[in-house]
């Protein structure tokens, strides 16, 4: 194998699997999205549904752009596998808040995978950005959508603290302080919106 179909190849696999990951993603959202999500309040800052899919899948292409370019600057060198491991460490947490939001419906939990994550891009885009700068910049983007992603999770979880959250996903209905305020996250519940997984 020649060097250059070697470097295509690692490419390939390095994009494809952020990729992957996000649609294995989308299994939790799928049942989730027109049931009881749609039923639990969100904040006014909740962007449409059809945002997701395009932004996600730029900011996996872009990811992967960048672990391909920081293998590509040796593999031999502690710095890259040390980077290359907080990219993998990343991706996992990454990859763990949609069952949690979507599949557990633990808002607070997934919050604080949130919040993990950020610190994880941003050690990632650090040690990125050492070996070579433009991989580290690769990542902005990712840090910054994670940012405002953590703002909809956190506001989700404040506005339905005291939700419950039955086993059924169709029969879960907002209660509690978020209940008693039909104008409190600036829509009403019932409205079909966009939604925050993948975050």
């Amino acid at each position: 194998m020649s060097e250059r179909t070697r470097s295509l190849l690692a490419l390939f696999l390095s994009v494809s699997v952020p990729l992957a990951l996000g649609g294995l993603g989308t299994i939790s959202t799928a049942r989730a999205i027109p049931r009881w999500y749609q039923r639990i309040r969100k904040p006014f800052w909740t962007p449409p549904s059809w945002l997701f899919g395009p932004v996600w899948t730029l900011l996996y292409a872009m990811m992967g752009t960048a672990s391909w370019l920081v293998w590509k600057a040796g593999w031999e060198r502690p710095q890259v596998r040390a980077a290359e491991g907080l990219f993998a460490g990343q991706l996992l947490v990454n990859a763990l808040w949609t069952p949690i939001f979507f599949g557990r419906r633990a808002f607070g939990l997934a919050l604080a995978d949130i919040v993990l994550l950020w610190n994880l891009i941003l050690a990632t885009a650090i040690q990125f950005y050492r070996i070579r700068p433009v991989a580290g910049l690769l990542l902005v983007p990712y840090l910054m959508w994670v940012s405002y992603a953590s703002t909809l999770n956190a506001g989700i979880w404040w506005l339905n603290r005291g939700t419950s959250s039955p086993s059924s996903p169709g029969d879960s209905v907002p209660s509690g302080p978020a209940a008693d305020h039909p104008d409190v996250a600036g829509r009403e519940p019932q409205q079909k919106e966009g939604y925050a997984g993948q975050h």
